[in-house]
């Protein structure tokens, strides 16, 4: 009872603070100690523009933080990444926890968008965490790169919309995961790059395929060549990100960019937009045929007969994803 009373005061001293990045970084440092008491789950507490509050779950791990979020944030889930002394660099662990995160949102029909995002001021993700590769085996190496590939590849495969939102340097590996979201949101001032031709190796997660099919073959052999890292406005002008957006001084502008994306996406058939994605994911090359095929995959949908019905009555839609 007493661990339950001290998490309300906590909950209470900082409850203005928790709709940014900056308040769940302040919230995660508070309740540390708390983490195995509560067997790693709180419920956190943030504003609405009204001034309500709206309530959402939070799974903390070390390395990574899995928020749901409830009330008209219903259905977004943001993965967090947490690892400030090795600036979110992809350990073996953070590889095992991000899997475990895609894993646990790839079959629940109630995800609407993910978005992945850092807890760390001023990087997204430095690529490799080279310090631990330096202690690896030889022998371990090849199969944490095949960890690190398919933890990627299975990003890119999530069937609900991702959302990369990059506040800082996304690099190497960074790149490449945010690389493997649907959209890519960054600060001005963010730095990206696949720099691994510096230490005589290539981008090994799908980085030299999906630079490409975003910026074009030419450009992308030139940064990948080159080694070079470009801020957010340059990788907007590229095309390389969807939105480069000024930065604020809580460092999460990206973040918020990319939940109000969500908050576009949330309204809207969740089937209709994972077919949609589906059929815009096998590209030009299936021609029309899976195009018409996730057509008739909606039209048996309680969603597409409310969607009709809504229409009707003029009305918001009320889907639910059936």
């Amino acid at each position: 009872m007493a661990v339950l009373v001290g998490c309300r005061v906590l909950l209470q001293a900082i409850r203005p603070q928790t709709g940014t990045i900056e308040g769940v970084r302040r919230l995660q440092e508070h309740t540390k100690s708390l983490h195995n008491v509560l067997n790693n789950k709180l419920q956190y507490i943030r504003p609405t523009s009204n001034g309500a509050t709206r309530h959402y779950s939070s799974d903390i791990k070390d390395d990574l933080s899995i928020r749901y979020l409830d009330g008209e944030d219903s259905g977004i889930v943001v993965f967090g990444i947490n690892r400030p002394k090795q600036k979110n660099a992809i350990s073996k662990n953070l590889v095992i926890q991000m899997t475990e995160a895609v894993e646990s949102v790839k079959k629940n029909s109630k995800v609407r968008t993910v978005i992945i995002c850092s807890l760390v001021p001023g990087i997204f993700c430095a690529g490799a965490d080279l310090k631990e590769r330096a202690k690896m085996h030889q022998s371990e190496v090849g199969p944490f790169v095949s960890k690190a590939r398919a933890l990627i590849s299975e990003l890119g495969n999530l069937p609900m919309p991702t959302i990369a939102a990059i506040d800082g340097a996304a690099l190497g590996g960074g790149l490449e995961i945010a690389l493997s979201c649907d959209i890519r949101i960054a600060s001005n001032n963010a730095k990206l790059g696949l720099t691994e031709t510096k230490l005589a190796i290539i981008p090994g997660a799908g980085g030299t395929q999906r630079l490409p099919r975003a910026i074009g073959v030419a450009l992308a052999k030139e940064l990948i060549f080159a080694a070079r890292a470009i801020d957010g406005t340059e990788a907007k002008r590229l095309g390389l990100v969807s939105h480069a957006v000024e930065q604020n001084k809580s460092g999460d502008a990206a973040y918020l960019r990319a939940l109000d994306l969500a908050r576009e996406f949330n309204p809207n058939g969740p089937i209709a937009i994972r077919m949609a994605k589906l059929a815009i994911n096998q590209g030009i090359e299936v021609r029309l045929i899976h195009t018409g095929t996730s057509s008739i995959s909606v039209i048996p949908t309680k969603d597409r007969l409310e969607g009709l019905a809504a229409f009707k009555e003029k009305r918001p839609p009320r889907f639910k994803g059936e």
